[in-house]
């Protein structure tokens, strides 16, 4: 049996150990440091059995300090009350204020909170394992962890284990387990106790449980059964709900009578050229609705009237889109009509106007050839293009080839969702309802560059 040592007495006795009657202050000169701290003496032992004191002792081969404890520490099997961890020169102290359970083995993962004082050295990973029974746990579980709208990775998320496997326990209990997922989407636990748990996927938070559904969130269908060799698993993570921002306006209780009231509204050309793949957009400063469709007319350079164009206003009302099957480098022009949009009070454009502009010529695109040597189809994939962060263009692939003749030239980044119900956007899952896992999403590691009046072949591997 393992009797409880005071952590004065201990102190004392690492002291001498290992630094003897030599002085403490750090060497200068030389080379530099770039090895971290190695752990040279713990009482108890590192993987010690069969534990009974709640103090213990760590010492080091240099000066150590600690940074970001709070972030950083994580306690296995999670604990109510974090330990009670101090430093000083070489040695780090740790005294749990829980009682700890019998037969249990127990870990302290430092993260990069452990460095040394010299050169900041980061002891990455370091761990310290002990057991109040006769063995260690060595139940091993790893896995990979997607935002399943992005295919991208999120290193702020966690993995918790829950042992009660009830549904709810996710929302009322904490964790037995938990551990952090890294810049690669990639999570590991050491050392578990063999058994059943519950996996899932949780922001980084103090309560460590699922009190949000627009937070990010995840789960397993299929319990984990815990053992040396346990099977890995890809976790995705979804917002079930979106956000709402809330906007908040500045009162005001005076007004300018100068003020002009007449409506002003945006037409950004570029260059003044029309996109062929896009619609003619008029901005406004002010929530409008169309007067008279009439009055807003586009017509060749003769003022003969068009057809088949659209009228549309955006869910804000500050945006009219003119859609329009723009032929190629041809004249237009947009005859906005005096009063053809009024706000809510009333108020509407100061006069009528004439808009001359080009639709952009064939070669200021490029063709699209895509190649997808490795597609199944009967997940139903679709090819989504990414323009910062926004899908600008989505196409159901019904082959491993798809051509589109025109596209403007940039750079974009490519996903490929798996549109299990075949309605062309990605969807949400749902845990509390019907246990419904998100569809996922692919991210194309390599972005694509479309050149304009150029035949772009694109093959497309994952």
């Amino acid at each position: 049996m393992v009797k409880s040592i005071g952590v004065g007495a201990l102190l004392v006795l690492i002291s001498i150990y290992i630094t003897g009657c030599a002085n403490i202050i750090p060497p200068g000169g030389g080379p530099r440091d770039s090895l971290p701290p190695n752990l040279v003496v713990a009482l108890p032992k590192d993987s010690a059995t069969n534990v009974r004191t709640k103090n213990f002792l760590l010492s080091f081969n240099e000066f150590v300090t600690l940074q970001g404890l709070q972030e950083n520490l994580i306690v296995s099997p999670t604990v109510k009350n974090n330990p009670i961890i101090d430093y000083k020169l070489k040695n780090v102290t740790i005294k749990f204020k829980d009682s700890l359970e019998e037969n249990t083995t127990y870990t302290l993962d430092f993260g990069k909170a452990l460095v040394d004082v010299n050169e900041s050295n980061v002891a990455k990973g370091f761990r310290y394992i002990f057991s109040t029974g006769n063995t260690i746990d060595n139940g091993n579980y790893n896995g990979h962890v997607i935002v399943a709208a992005t295919g991208k990775v999120d290193s702020t998320l966690i993995v918790v284990l829950h042992n009660n496997l009830n549904d709810t326990s996710i929302y009322k209990n904490t964790p037995r387990y938990y551990t952090r997922v890294d810049g690669k989407g990639n999570f590991i636990f050491r050392n578990l106790a063999p058994g059943k748990y519950a996996a899932y996927i949780i922001p980084s938070n103090f309560s460590r449980k699922y009190d949000d559904s627009t937070n990010f969130f995840g789960f397993l269908n299929d319990q984990v059964v815990v053992s040396e060799k346990t099977k890995a698993d890809t976790i995705y993570a979804f917002e079930e709900f979106k956000k709402i921002e809330k906007k908040i306006y500045a009162a005001t209780n005076t007004k300018d009578p100068k003020e002009d009231k007449r409506l002003k509204y945006n037409i950004a050309f570029n260059n003044g050229e029309q996109d062929l793949l896009a619609p003619l957009e008029i901005t406004f400063a002010k929530k409008v609705s169309i007067k008279d469709s009439g009055a807003i007319q586009l017509v060749d350079t003769n003022f003969v009237r068009k057809e088949g164009y659209s009228l549309s206003l955006d869910s804000a009302g500050t945006k009219l889109s003119i859609g329009n099957n723009w032929p190629a480098g041809e004249p237009f022009k947009l005859i906005l009509i005096k009063g053809f949009v009024a706000d809510s009070l009333g108020n509407t454009t100061a006069k009528s106007d004439t808009l001359s502009f080009y639709t952009k010529k064939e070669n200021d695109y490029g063709l699209l050839e895509f190649k997808f040597p490795n597609i199944d189809t009967t997940r139903h994939p679709v090819l989504q293009i990414i323009e910062r962060d926004q899908v600008i263009n989505s196409y159901p692939l019904s082959s491993n080839q798809l051509i589109v003749k025109r596209y403007k030239p940039g750079s974009y980044e490519l996903r490929i969702l798996f549109d299990t119900n075949k309605n062309g956007i990605w969807d949400t899952g749902s845990f509390k309802l019907n246990k419904r896992q998100p569809e996922i999403v692919i991210e194309i590691p390599k972005p694509i560059s479309v050149r304009n009046n150029w035949d772009n072949e694109i093959t497309v591997t994952w």
